[in-house]
């Protein structure tokens, strides 16, 4: 039997933060715009509440970038660009793989697939504008 969970303001504090997010923060990222509405807000129960609501399918976790893992309150099937340089984690709507792949795939390896996440890496457009 699944265990029901109370409302808590906190929890709703964050994920309102980050559907409100574009940047994909991190739970210190999160942590540090919740803090100033909820003063006794710990780090610990910024990672507990994530950890939930990606098990729930409320969130998803896009990379580890940096050394921290970066969130995502968009969980429609789209792409993700992580510039090596900044850090900056950006959506890609229209950058996908293509089905028959996805399909040969699937028939090659005898895997039934039911979703895919592409991560594309390498320098963004602020980043490569700032070298020349």
């Amino acid at each position: 039997m699944e265990k029901a969970r109370r409302y808590s303001k906190k929890r709703e504090a964050l994920i309102q933060a980050l559907q409100a997010s574009t940047e994909h923060p991190s739970a210190e990222m999160l942590y540090a715009t919740v803090k100033e509405q909820f003063p006794d807000l710990s780090l610990g129960t910024v990672y507990r509440n994530l950890s939930q609501m990606r098990q729930d399918g409320t969130i998803i976790s896009v990379a580890t970038v940096a050394g921290q893992e970066r969130y995502d309150a968009n969980i429609d099937e789209h792409t993700h660009f992580i510039c090596r340089n900044c850090h900056q984690v950006i959506d890609l709507f229209d950058v996908r793989l293509e089905d028959d792949h996805i399909a040969e795939a699937a028939e090659k390896y005898g895997h039934n697939i039911e979703s895919q996440e592409l991560i594309l890496r390498g320098v963004c457009t602020d980043c490569r504008k700032a070298v020349n």
